[in-house]
C-alpha cells in the first residue's frame, strides 16, 4: 500500500511474531552482551541468557545502532510510506529513543519518534493500536494519537524474585526503597513516569503473584481490557496466573501469554513475571 504510515518499534515491545507479521510492524532489536559476545538480542539462545544470569555473570544491554533505524526508515520509504511513526521504550531506561531520533534526522521521509515512557506489552499494545490505525488509512496524527492513548492508559505490574538484577543494571529507580527486606518478601513493581517504581511487598511467591492478579483486576475495573502475561520462559506458574485473571476480570477482551524481551529479562531477572493491563 503506497502513501501509508509505517510503524517501527524496538524489541522491548515483546510483540509475538505473528502479530508483527499480521500488522506489518518493523521491529529493531536491542543488543545484549553475554561474556565477550555482543549481538542483537534475537540472535541469542534464551537458555544461554538464563544460564548466564543465574550464574551471576553480568549480562549487559545496549540500544540499537542508529544505522539500524536509518535503514528501517529507508526501507519503509522504499515501500511507499509517506511517513514513519517510530515508538520506543522509555528514554529514562534506555537511549534507544535517542538513537531513533538521530537516525530520523538523516532521512528525507518524515519520521515521528515517540518516547512511550513505558516498555513491555504496554509499549506493544500502543504499537498494535498505531499499526491498526495506519492499516485503516489513518494519517500521522491519528496513528500517533492511537499509540499515545494506549501508552497512557496501560499499566505494567511486575513480580521479581529479587531486586538484584535491577540493581546490577542500574535500572532500579525508586524501587531501591524496597532493598533490605527479608528474602521471603517478594517485591511487586510498576512503571511510573518512565522508570521502575515500588508497588507492594508481599511474603512468599505464591501470595505475591495472587496480589499481582488482584491489582490487575483493580486496574482493569469494569472496562473492556486487553491483558498480557509476560515471562521469560512460560511455565505452569503463568498458566495459573492466567486462570486467576480470567476469573477476576469480567470484561476481559483478550488475554495472551508472551515471551518477554531478553533485554527486559536481563534487568528484572529470568524469574520475573509481569501483567500488562491495557483498556481497550
Amino acid at each position: 500500500m503506497s502513501n501509508h504510515v509505517a510503524v517501527v518499534t524496538d524489541s522491548t515491545a515483546s510483540l509475538p511474531s505473528q502479530l508483527v507479521r499480521q500488522w506489518g510492524v518493523q521491529v529493531i532489536p536491542l543488543q545484549l552482551q553475554v561474556a565477550d559476545r555482543i549481538d542483537d538480542e534475537n540472535r541469542f539462545d534464551r537458555a544461554e541468557v538464563v544460564k548466564a544470569l543465574r550464574a551471576g555473570h553480568h549480562v549487559r544491554t545496549s540500544p540499537p545502532d542508529p544505522g539500524a533505524f536509518f535503514w528501517a526508515y529507508q526501507d519503509a520509504a522504499s515501500k511507499g510510506a509517506a511517513a514513519v511513526v517510530s515508538l520506543h521504550l522509555s528514554g529514562r531506561m534506555s537511549s534507544t529513543v535517542q538513537a531513533a531520533r538521530q537516525a530520523a534526522d538523516q532521512v528525507r521521509t518524515p519520521v515521528y519518534v515517540l518516547d512511550s515512557a513505558t516498555t513491555g506489552m504496554s509499549l506493544g499494545y500502543g504499537v498494535l493500536s498505531a499499526a491498526r490505525a495506519a492499516a485503516a488509512g489513518g494519517q500521522v496524527d491519528r496513528v500517533m494519537e492511537a499509540a499515545e492513548r494506549r501508552f497512557t492508559g496501560s499499566s505494567e505490574l511486575i513480580y521479581v524474585d529479587t531486586l538484584e538484577y535491577l540493581r546490577r543494571g542500574g535500572r532500579i529507580g525508586a524501587a531501591s526503597a524496597l532493598f533490605g527486606t527479608a528474602l521471603s518478601i517478594k517485591p511487586l513493581l510498576t512503571l511510573k513516569e518512565g522508570e521502575v517504581a515500588p508497588l507492594a511487598r508481599v511474603p512468599g511467591s505464591r501470595r505475591a503473584l495472587a496480589r499481582l492478579a488482584e491489582v490487575a483486576a483493580q486496574r482493569a475495573g469494569n472496562r473492556p481490557a486487553e491483558l498480557a502475561v509476560s515471562c521469560f520462559r512460560p511455565s505452569d506458574r503463568e498458566l495459573t496466573l492466567v486462570g486467576e485473571l480470567r476469573e477476576r476480570i469480567p470484561h476481559l477482551r483478550e488475554l495472551i501469554v508472551v515471551e518477554a524481551s531478553a533485554v527486559i529479562a536481563a534487568h528484572v531477572g529470568p524469574g520475573a513475571v509481569s501483567i500488562t493491563v491495557s483498556p481497550a
